[in-house]
């Protein structure tokens, strides 16, 4: 009984360590730019086994010299509540469970059809898609900090972090360091490096159509990178413009 309480003790003494480790490396952000994330150095890291190439491109730039076309195309597009919610937004959040749940049933009632035929079950079988409802600062959490698996207690990590970074950091912080980390394309990191990239000019100088098409692409970074001339682009891009009016920045009155 000692050596269980022992450990729980150990454990618990653990956990609470790397909360204050979490909190400091947090706070530390106020004022030092951080020179990498988790998500950053997995993708790398990933290339060089791959390819035996280490290609990072990643050039940091203050929230001032960031076009605030971009900053609007991302509200709008990932997260429109960005600027008055506490880090979580419950309505999203509510909508992709449902939504998920949806999919989960369609998928038992495509198996349970198929289930006299073997080979139409293992033809048909698909993997409902996940949706996610996370915010602007979620990601950044994740990002900054976590690995890409999925589990219950890291989604519980990623919750504590979200909170953390709201009330460490504030909101024009978090979108500087999401904008300037978020992935753009294999081994592109950042709007400065993007904007160089796929327009040959500064994250300043974007046009709200480029900042848009940007924007369109971040779900799927690399497999867009690959069809520059792609119709979902342009044409998703200009619901994004059509949007960016009504998105709110950070700091900006209601």
């Amino acid at each position: 009984m000692r050596s269980a309480l022992r450990l729980l003790a150990l454990l618990a003494c653990a956990v609470v360590g790397l909360q204050l480790f979490f909190v400091l490396r947090i706070a530390s952000m106020r004022w030092l730019d951080p020179q990498s994330t988790a998500f950053e150095r997995s993708q790398v890291w990933q290339r060089v086994q791959a390819t035996g190439s280490l290609r990072w491109r990643q050039q940091w730039r203050d929230y001032d010299q960031i076009s605030v076309h971009l900053k609007r195309a991302v509200i709008a597009s990932e997260d429109d509540s960005f600027s008055s919610h506490d880090g979580l937004d419950w309505v999203a959040l509510e909508k992709a469970w449902a939504k998920n749940a949806k999919a989960e049933d369609r998928a038992a009632q495509r198996a349970a059809q198929n289930a006299a035929n073997t080979a139409n079950t293992a033809k048909n079988a698909r993997t409902p898609k996940v949706v996610g409802g996370s915010t602007i600062t979620q990601q950044l959490a994740k990002n900054l900090f976590l690995s890409g698996e999925r589990s219950l207690l890291r989604k519980g990590q990623e919750l504590v972090l979200t909170l953390l970074l709201e009330k460490l950091l504030g909101k024009q912080r978090i979108l500087e360091i999401y904008l300037n980390s978020v992935e753009w394309g294999e081994g592109v990191f950042g709007a400065e490096a993007a904007a160089q990239h796929y327009f040959r000019k500064s994250a300043a100088q974007l046009t709200p159509y480029e900042a848009a098409r940007l924007v369109v692409m971040l779900p799927r970074p690399r497999y867009f990178e690959k069809l520059p001339n792609s119709d979902y682009l342009s044409a998703r891009a200009q619901v994004i413009v059509a949007r960016m009016g009504d998105a709110r920045l950070p700091g900006s009155p209601p």
